[in-house]
């Protein structure tokens, strides 16, 4: 049986790897308030993240930035603000005890060997992520002129971004600037093929990444094609429909005759399939990355529309760093993924819309809610609709409407003193607007 990645050995080969994986699941459990945030056998992750690189260091920091964009890296991101709080976060699992690590070590509160007394993690992982630690303490408050290539080159192995380095660095400079640095060094990734051979055999695959530890690419310049970008992790509100977009894409360019690249770092998904594309990047959703592999294959442009926010969200930065946007203009995604500037768009044509207000807590609902009013004879929406908000900031609470001839019903009535609302009746609803209500609360929450 022929192996199918390297297409030139035996199924029944050794494995043998030159590379690192990490994959860290994605957990939404912050959306879902009074819910344990501990982990344990039970399954409570959303989606995952899978990254490859060199080291552990490298392969940890892009895996961490994977799983949520807003991380930068291996860097305190929940600020814990006394010691006892920390404490509880290293001594139990939850989605939070890896920024916990990063605040013990980089605020030099707790030794390796503390910190593995109380978390019981084994010692080599806690030591790579000291590593890392040295580094940003090596760079920190250094000027951009400051910095060496040697200095720039142990940062990128150890997996730290351009704009990560932007952060630590002093001075008024952005990612753009570090990136020019970086280049003007002469230091960016090389490519490397998965080969599960560590390179002792040719290998015949499209299955790639980037990475620091590299002399040269393990494949040359695709020279063209079309870069497509993934979804990135399935998240609340983001899932297989957008990998099918994906795909789609994927197979439809191919059957136009052009070399398709797909770049995602989601294994759950088809898109990471190998075989689907000309060229498979496990790799980060990022302005750097995706510069980086755009300005190597040459590519005659990247499409960014089909794979969710992360993408839409890229279309901007892209677009300023002449990346040259396939489909639906980067301003038009903008003026789409920006309610105010939707909303403005939708004044100046001349076109209806409901009112609106971005809120951020709930007594600004409340005043909303109060001051736009419901349409509907005696139909107390208000009542609902504050109902609902008050109740979803303590619990997990989500409503749906099924037609009912019942003219009357009520609404939640509960025991809960965090909310402290009381009972409402609606009442004599006209007849389009005759429905029940149906929940799924998660404290003494009753419907009739």
């Amino acid at each position: 049986m022929q192996n199918a990645v390297t297409k030139k050995t035996q199924a029944c080969f050794e494995p043998s790897l030159d590379y690192i994986v990490t994959k860290i699941p994605r957990w939404d459990m912050s959306k879902f308030e009074g819910v344990s945030k501990e982990i344990g056998s039970a399954m409570k992750s959303v989606g995952e993240v899978m990254s490859i690189g060199r080291t552990m260091e490298e392969s940890l920091q892009k895996a961490l930035r994977m799983v949520d964009p807003s991380n930068p890296g291996f860097q305190p991101k929940f600020r814990f603000e006394t010691m006892d709080a920390l404490m509880q976060e290293l001594k139990v699992p939850t989605d939070r005890r890896i920024f916990a690590i990063a605040q013990a070590m980089y605020e030099k509160t707790l030794s390796v060997a503390e910190l593995h007394d109380i978390t019981k993690i084994d010692h080599w992982f806690l030591r790579r992520c000291e590593s890392i630690v040295k580094t940003w303490d090596a760079l920190k408050g250094m000027s951009l002129d400051d910095v060496t290539h040697d200095l720039m080159l142990e940062a990128k192995k150890n997996g730290f971004s351009d704009a990560q380095l932007a952060m630590c660095l002093s001075g008024d400079i952005n990612e753009d600037d570090v990136r020019a640095k970086r280049k003007s060094f002469g230091i960016t990734p090389s490519t490397k093929q998965i080969d599960t051979l560590a390179a002792e055999y040719p290998a015949d695959t499209n299955y790639l990444y980037t990475t620091y530890h590299g002399m040269e690419d393990d494949v040359e310049s695709q020279n063209g094609g079309v870069m497509v970008l993934g979804s990135g992790a399935y998240r609340i509100g983001s899932s297989i429909e957008f990998d099918w977009c994906g795909v789609s894409a994927i197979r439809t360019l191919r059957q136009m005759g052009k070399k398709a690249t797909m770049i995602n770092y989601n294994p759950e998904t088809v898109s990471t399939d190998y075989d689907e594309c000309d060229r498979l990047y496990f790799d980060e959703l990022s302005k750097e990355r995706i510069l980086d592999i755009y300005e190597k294959d040459n590519a005659e442009g990247v499409i960014v529309s089909v794979g969710g926010q992360i993408p839409n969200g890229l279309a901007i930065p892209l677009d300023k760093a002449g990346v040259k946007i396939l489909g639906t203009p980067a301003s038009m995604i903008d003026n789409a993924e920006d309610r105010f500037k939707f909303s403005d768009m939708i004044d100046e044509i001349g076109v209806q819309q409901p009112r609106w207000r971005e809120l951020t807590s709930v007594e600004s609902a409340f005043d909303f809610a109060a001051n736009v009013g419901y349409p509907g004879k005696n139909i107390c929406f208000t009542n609902l609709i504050i109902v609902a908000i008050c109740f979803s900031q303590t619990h997990s609470f989500s409503f749906r409407f099924f037609p009912s001839p019942c003219p009357t019903f009520l609404c939640p009535q509960w025991s809960c003193n965090e909310c402290r609302l009381e009972r409402r009746t609606i009442e004599s609803l006209p007849q389009r607007s005759r429905r029940g209500l149906q929940g799924s609360p998660s404290c003494h929450l009753r419907f009739h």
